[in-house]
This record gives C-alpha cells, sequence and structure tokens, in this order.
C-alpha cells in the first residue's frame, strides 16, 4: 500500500509509515489540542520534505493570521507558497448564505485551486465551522455528507478538523456524522498540562491502538510514540 507520510515525528510510526495515499482523515479534538497547528505541519512538511503540493483551507481564520500563529516554529512558509508549494484559502461563505448554492460554488473555488497547485495533500480546518454557518439545522448532516464526499473526489490525502468537547472519549464530531464519513479518525485530547493522540481508526491499514502522549517543540507537533497514556488519564 502507497503511503503519505506526514513528516511528522511520531505519528507517521503509529500508522506504519503514513497515511493510505488518498485517504480522508478526520482530527478531532478539543480547543487547545493542536489540531490547527497539526493539519499545517502536515502541509507544510509535505512541501519543505517530500515536495508535495499542498492546500490548507481554512474556515474561520484568514491566511494572515495562520501564518503569524505559525511563527514560533522554524517554518518558512512564505517560501513554500513563493515556490508553488503551498496556498491558503479562506473559504467564502457567510452565516447569512451558507446553503448549498454557495458551498457547491466554494467547493469548486478548492478544485480549481487543487488542479492549479498540483496538490496532493488538502486540510479542510474545521469542519465544525462549516456545520455552525449552516442556518437549517436539520440540512448540517446532509450538506456535511455533500462536502465531505466531494474532498474525496478531488484526489489529494486530506485532512479535516473537527471541533469536539474536551475530554470526550466517546464523541469524535460535533454532529455525530463526520466520523462515518472519513477513512480515519485521529482523536486529540488536552488535560492539562499533557496532550495525547490516539488513533481511532484507519482503514485498509492497520495502526496503532494505544494512547500516547506528544508535545509542541519548536518544529511543530512531536508525538512519543514509544510512551503511552492510560485512558484513565484523560478527562
Amino acid at each position: 500500500m502507497e503511503r503519505v507520510k506526514t513528516g511528522i515525528k511520531g505519528i507517521d510510526e503509529l500508522l506504519q509509515g503514513g497515511i493510505p495515499k488518498g485517504s480522508s482523515v478526520l482530527l478531532s479534538g478539543g480547543a487547545g489540542t493542536c489540531k490547527t497547528i497539526l493539519g499545517m505541519q502536515y502541509i507544510y512538511n509535505g512541501a519543505s520534505q517530500f515536495q508535495e503540493p499542498g492546500l490548507f483551507v481554512t474556515i474561520e481564520s484568514n491566511a494572515k493570521n495562520i501564518m503569524w500563529n505559525m511563527e514560533s516554529f522554524n517554518w518558512d512558509i512564505k517560501k513554500m507558497q513563493e515556490n508553488k508549494l503551498m496556498s491558503i484559502y479562506r473559504l467564502k461563505i457567510s452565516p447569512a448564505g451558507a446553503e448549498m448554492g454557495e458551498i457547491d460554488a466554494e467547493l469548486e473555488a478548492i478544485k480549481k485551486q487543487v488542479e492549479e497547485l498540483g496538490a496532493k495533500r488538502l486540510v479542510i480546518d474545521s469542519t465544525t465551522a462549516l456545520g455552525v454557518l449552516i442556518k437549517d439545522t436539520t440540512t448540517i448532516r446532509n450538506t456535511l455528507f455533500r462536502f465531505v464526499d466531494s474532498v474525496k473526489e478531488l484526489g489529494c490525502t486530506t485532512i479535516l478538523t473537527a471541533e469536539i468537547e474536551g475530554g470526550s472519549k466517546t464523541k469524535f464530531s460535533a454532529f455525530g456524522v463526520e466520523e462515518f464519513l472519513v477513512d480515519g479518525v485521529i482523536a486529540l485530547y488536552f488535560t492539562p498540562p499533557h496532550r495525547s493522540m490516539f488513533v481511532r481508526k484507519m482503514r485498509g491499514t492497520n495502526h496503532d491502538k494505544n494512547v500516547h502522549p506528544f508535545m509542541i517543540g519548536t518544529n511543530g507537533v512531536e508525538v512519543k510514540a514509544k510512551e503511552q497514556i492510560i485512558w484513565e488519564a484523560i478527562k
């Protein structure tokens, strides 16, 4: 099986070498669990280490804010952008107009950017923010289904983030549908001052079944793949 290396210390070891190529993976966690950092690190590592172009799609933040937030790491994001190896795009959907027509238009915009960049990697941050924009609560699940399904057709190895209540061991998405639409789920936990990671599922490949601690270093997230945390320690 062909795999896409995240380049994030420890994660590839948990996944037997990386994410299965073409898969979609949900990265879920509460506030402060480093979902956005991990997503950006996945895109940046692809560009800087493997020369694989990547697109980071944000729903809440703009490109400048994301770059400012990443300045504490030794990432030359500007250089990668200049070399056409990565791009940041803000989804243009307003709270008043988050209907299927507008979402479909943005999906076309994402598709165009993927094609122009020749992107192999894609991050959507986040599915929760997208769902919140949808006024009609009865259509949220159907809309998310269409959105995630359309993203999977782009041919990238994709990470989608989802906000959940911190400490939840059984809930992996905000609307209860996202985890069933993807090929893999990686759950992140933050029990101050400790952070941990658990690979909930990964279709088509074996993976580590234990909970592992991770930290934020000068180069981003580092997972301690050889160390374990017991479930009872997650609150």
